[in-house]
């Protein structure tokens, strides 16, 4: 990694280099957008400015209510525009920056227009172009990101006919795309696995024997929960919303009542996270539907889920009864025939599930070890390959103890939790870590509790 005092020398080097303008260029962070987005209220997460996707979101409407058209720009051009990757983007999208962030002209949003000129490919960029960096090491800037990937599209033919082993290719690709996903969070892997559906998805359409047809159609459908569950782990619900409508399709058309099932699951998970608990209700009781054609796993995590739901409009006797019938479909399962996107949900992810369920309870008749003796369980059975999960267990255990037990025990608890959270992208770490911070205000004259919150802060801080 190139240090900051090279980066800045490397910066006003290229500025000087007469090669700049043919062939050479470096991105500068577009500030002026950043923080006006920044400084808009965010209507998701009150007290905190605008998020990305939430901007993205907030332009889409804007262009529909004034051209009745459709557009889908999401979080990653915003972060783009952002990072000047793109510093002109085009007049549809700046009206609607310009109408939702309240400004008069693109400037104001630090947008200039693009050089027009030779489009031709430019040379290799020349020796004068390389530039030593800390310990010696060489820096080429003959091609910018942007243009090394405009170089490097790859267009993969989609067959025309298809059998088993386009159908154990798409399902290589979601296991390891869940697997990267959950080890770092969703970033990357969204990004990677959105090309990987945009490609599987044309699968579906290409001549197959009916039941290749159907397991294809289930191996894409699958893929596309995926990718729609990491867009929701980096707060891109647009992108996560049209993922798992697609994810449905797929079940249908698979004929797969157990994906229509978890998928469902998925999408409740979202409505209750963006506190939409009446929509996350209805979805987890549709995915209930026809429950015989169920694994006894699936059944338990719908309960679990139906439990937390009920929980948090303080139905406390009805989601009590839910985790216990949570309970009993686990200890009734057969780990044997479960479909591949229920691997996770082991004995760690039930005990956090189910101990997240009954935190609200264990908060009001003030008995913390309700809810804090699964977590425990859930952080001492994790699994190495779920850290992300170990890390939610860990701030719900810490904003428990928090709020009903010892401060200063939630305090060391809630430290780990903000070391585990550090290599991790994930928009929903960072707000469960807002939560505690949150319950930690009553305390904050201890001096351990106002370093929690700190370190809590500068990890949610946003990167360049």
């Amino acid at each position: 990694m190139v240090g900051q005092s090279a980066l800045s020398a490397l910066v006003a080097a290229v500025r000087s280099d007469p090669a700049v303008g043919k062939g050479v260029s470096v991105a500068l962070p577009n500030r002026k957008l950043r923080a006006r987005r920044e400084g808009m209220p965010s209507r998701i997460a009150p007290g905190e400015g605008m998020g990305r996707a939430e901007l993205a979101e907030a332009v889409n409407r804007y262009l529909w209510e004034t051209t009745r058209k459709r557009y889908e720009l999401d979080a990653h051009s915003i972060a783009r525009y952002e990072r000047g990757h793109v510093r002109w983007p085009g007049a549809h999208y700046r009206s609607g920056l310009r109408g939702v962030l309240d400004v008069t002209t693109d400037a104001d949003l630090g947008f200039h227009p693009s050089r027009r000129g030779n489009t031709r490919t430019p040379p290799p960029a020349t020796s004068s172009a390389r530039l030593n960096a800390d310990h010696g090491g060489g820096v080429d800037l003959g091609t910018s990101p942007t243009e090394f990937l405009a170089r490097t599209m790859v267009e993969t033919p989609v067959p025309t006919r298809i059998g088993w082993t386009e159908v154990e290719h798409v399902r290589a690709t979601t296991r390891a795309v869940a697997m990267s996903e959950n080890l770092f969070g969703g970033g990357l892997p969204c990004e990677a696995a959105a090309a990987q559906l945009r490609w599987a998805g044309q699968l579906v359409e290409a001549h197959a024997a009916d039941d290749v047809h159907r397991a294809v159609a289930e191996a894409v459908g699958n893929l596309s929960s995926v990718v729609a569950f990491s867009a929701f782990d980096i707060a891109d619900y647009a992108a996560a919303d049209r993922c798992f409508d697609f994810a449905l399709w797929c079940a249908d058309e698979g004929g797969s009542w157990a994906l229509r099932a978890n998928t469902l699951a998925e999408m409740a998970r979202k409505a209750a996270y963006v506190s939409e608990l009446d929509d996350a209700l209805s979805l987890v009781e549709f995915a209930q539907v026809r429950a015989d054609r169920l694994t006894a796993t699936a059944r338990a995590m719908l309960w679990a889920i139906r439990a937390r739901l009920l929980a948090l409009i303080e139905r406390h006797a009805e989601a009590r009864d839910d985790v216990d019938r949570a309970d009993s479909y686990f200890n009734d399962r057969d780990p044997t025939v479960e479909p591949p996107w229920l691997c996770y949900y082991d004995a760690a992810e039930h005990q956090g599930s189910t101990g997240k369920a009954l935190i609200p309870i264990a908060c009001t008749i003030n008995e913390p070890e309700l809810a804090a003796s699964r977590l425990g369980a859930a952080i001492r059975l994790q699994d190495a390959n779920y850290p992300r999960s170990r890390t939610f267990s860990r701030i719900r255990l810490a904003t428990l103890v928090m709020s009903a037990g010892d401060p200063r025990e939630a305090v060391s608890i809630g430290r780990q939790a903000v070391l585990d959270a550090a290599p991790l992208r994930s928009q929903r770490l960072i707000k469960e870590l807002h939560g505690l911070a949150r319950v930690a205000t009553r305390h904050e004259r201890i001096s351990d509790v106002a370093d929690l919150r700190h370190d809590i802060a500068v990890l949610a801080l946003p990167t360049t």
